[in-house]
């Protein structure tokens, strides 16, 4: 099993940033690729950015490119997503999570553990 506990959500004004945590604990990791992922309209999460823990590459989605940053620290297993210049329309709970197998992914269905999430609140 592996625990994943999220932190850094809040409110921040439009044009601001915000860094979100998410640190692993249980069995190693070092092998999966984590993922942030949020609710969108028509589908329950969307992919937002994922990293692949071992080889440190990086994916996201488009809208967020330029903007947002994924990073991890093995030693301590913990991912982060540096958010910048926020829009209203980031406002969501964003949620970690992990998955085992063997490529990277951002299909929510295929990760095996979540996080309880966190909220990020953008104001206009």
């Amino acid at each position: 099993q592996v625990q994943l506990v999220e932190s850094g959500g809040g409110l921040v004004q439009a044009g601001g940033s915000l860094r979100l945590s998410c640190a692993a604990s249980g069995r190693t990791v070092s092998r999966y690729t984590m993922g942030w992922f949020r609710p969108a309209p028509g589908m329950e999460r969307e992919f937002v950015a994922t990293i692949r823990l071992l080889a440190g590459s990086t994916y996201y989605q488009d809208s967020v490119k330029g903007r947002f940053t994924i990073s991890r620290d093995t030693a301590n297993n913990t991912v982060y997503l540096q958010m910048n210049s926020l829009k209203p329309e980031d406002t969501a709970v964003y949620y970690c999570a992990a998955s085992g197998g063997a490529l990277v992914t951002t299909t929510p269905g295929e990760y095996d553990y979540w996080g309880q999430g966190t909220q990020v609140t953008v104001s206009s």
